[in-house]
């Protein structure tokens, strides 16, 4: 996966303050505090801007944030893969993901959605590894006995 520049990175964070400041009311403030709680949970975050949204990588995007009308959505593209005894998910709760629908009043358990951030950056440094983790070759001893009958 190719790291985003500092440039892009600072281009990134400047268009996510952006956006912050742009919407101006409640959601904007649940933008702020989600960004910040990931950043908490995970220093080394990388904040990218794409598909018009704020995206929080780590060796793969951790999670997006979009706004609408009466939400804020956090997606996570992984989500299925991830534990979440403190049920924050309540949304996309079919197929691989998963998302947090946050509205005007809601309140988000900050420890939980930190260790959720924290198991997504480790289920995609475990991804990583095994991509670039080199084949193990076959073993010819097993293909003749296979081809054999044995």
């Amino acid at each position: 996966m190719k790291k985003a520049s500092a440039a892009q990175t600072a281009d990134a964070a400047t268009l996510i303050s952006g956006r912050i400041a742009e919407l101006g009311d409640w959601r904007g403030d649940v933008l702020a505090r989600m960004r910040k709680l990931i950043k908490e949970a995970d220093p080394a975050v990388v904040e990218e801007w794409k598909w018009n949204v704020p995206v929080w990588s780590h060796d793969g995007i951790l999670c997006t944030g979009e706004s609408y009308k009466a939400w804020v959505k956090l997606t996570f593209p992984k989500g299925s893969s991830l534990k979440d005894p403190a049920k924050v998910f309540n949304a996309g709760l079919e197929g691989v993901r998963r998302a947090i629908d946050i509205r005007e009043g809601d309140t988000v358990d900050a420890a939980a959605f930190k260790a959720i951030i924290r198991e997504a950056v480790a289920l995609n440094a475990a991804g990583k590894s095994k991509k670039s983790a080199p084949a193990k070759p076959k073993s010819k001893t097993k293909s003749k006995a296979k081809a054999k009958g044995k």
